[in-house]
């Protein structure tokens, strides 16, 4: 790509997501920036770029997911590497954000860990974020920097519109995912419900009304992140006493998928499982009944546009 204000754009990859960066290296027809990552004998961990980046439109891709401490410090070390290399802006993509789920005190004496990890990028050199459904909104907020925010919404929309579920309805499994379930119930064309719980202890809710007609209805539901798919779980057990098509499909951008989650969405009332990949699988591959949808030329197209200084807002229609 030609040359902008910050000199020429080099894509460098931290161990997280190689397959991903690999994906957004070929979309953008540009060569992965080399750096060499090492451990120490007793842990800590080496960087070092193995070329010139003074001056340089750096891109640093690194989903802090498991093993997160890892990843989050990887990425911190890198972008500190490539400040003291005298880049001239330091963008960290990152398509999974972990430590996001605390982004406000729940209880007394509780951290915000959303806001911390911003402090620790700001503080590490990081001139700019590119990232993808974070778990709550306001983490933007809790930046001095720009952040771009992407939603994988539109990938699962336009495979899902390929299905073509006429008979289906999008489902909020909970109130904090109404807003990102309406957007796709508009693009699909589909009606929507909403799953309301209440809190029986302090991490756990359960769910006690569906508000929406499901009955004789495919379900879909769509959520940020799947964990130990707890939520979706409890969801499916009041859509299906309420009468829907046990053909359930579930959408989500993060695939933690953390201890009990593949037996719970092993359950035979689910049709399909729709993921993105940024979060990678372990060796072979997700299981048969995950879909796994590339956000890479999502993602690569937000890095040549924060490049060339265009508007990434697009990318959002």
């Amino acid at each position: 790509m030609d040359a902008t204000d910050y000199g020429k754009l080099k894509l460098f990859c931290g161990s997280s997501v190689p397959t991903l960066a690999r994906e957004i290296a070929d979309y953008l027809a540009i060569p992965q920036g080399k750096v060499m990552l090492r451990r120490f004998a007793d842990g800590e961990i080496y960087c070092r770029f193995e070329e010139n980046a003074r001056g340089e439109d750096a891109f640093v891709v690194q989903s802090t997911c498991h093993p997160v401490n890892e990843h989050l410090m990887e990425l911190l070390i890198m972008v500190d590497a490539l400040r003291r290399a005298s880049a001239g802006r330091i963008t960290a993509v990152i398509p999974y954000y972990g430590y996001g789920r605390k982004d406000k005190k729940d209880a007394p004496r509780e951290p915000i860990t959303g806001r911390l990890v911003a402090d620790l990028l700001t503080t590490a050199g990081v001139s700019r974020v590119l990232t993808v459904d974070l778990h709550a909104g306001q983490i933007e907020g809790f930046f001095t920097i720009p952040v771009d925010h992407l939603r994988a919404l539109p990938l699962f929309a336009d495979y899902l519109s390929r299905k073509g579920l006429a008979n289906g309805v999008v489902v909020a499994p909970d109130d904090g995912a109404v807003r990102r379930s309406k957007q796709l119930a508009d693009r699909l064309d589909l009606p929507l419900a909403v799953i309301f719980q209440r809190r029986v202890g302090t991490d756990a809710k359960e769910p006690i009304q569906v508000v929406g007609e499901v009955q004789g209805r495919t379900p879909i539901l769509i959520e940020d992140i799947i964990d130990t798919a707890g939520t979706v779980d409890r969801a499916m057990d009041v859509l299906l006493a309420a009468g829907c098509v046990p053909e359930i499909y579930v959408c989500a951008t993060h695939p933690v998928f953390a201890g009990p989650a593949f037996d719970r969405l092993s359950r035979p009332e689910i049709r399909e499982v729709i993921v993105t990949n940024t979060i990678p699988f372990p060796a072979g591959g997700p299981p048969a009944k995950v879909t796994l949808l590339s956000a890479a030329p999502l993602l690569a197209e937000a890095i040549r546009r924060i490049h060339l200084n265009q508007s990434v807002s697009l990318l959002f229609v």
